[in-house]
């Protein structure tokens, strides 16, 4: 037996105020593959799954801007 779940698809409208960035924000991420953030398109329209959103969300997570900073340093042969 299967779980009743109900996949909740958000606007690019609702995903932007989620997420805090513009939805020509998210119209470019979409173009350019520049985030992992996944997206249905049924004819023109365009919908993000809340769950995908939310872990994609989580997944941005970091606890220092140094971790960043070390492995950019590191591929270009410096140490920090």
């Amino acid at each position: 037996m299967q779980a009743n779940t109900k996949t909740v698809h958000l606007t690019p409208k609702e995903t932007s105020a989620r997420l805090r960035v513009s939805e020509s924000t998210l119209a470019k991420w979409r173009m350019s593959a520049a985030h992992s953030l996944s997206y249905v398109k049924v004819g023109s329209k365009v919908a993000y799954d809340e769950a995908v959103v939310e872990r994609w969300l989580a997944g941005q997570a970091r606890k220092s801007t140094s971790d960043v900073a070390r492995k950019t340093a590191a591929k270009i042969g410096g140490a920090r």
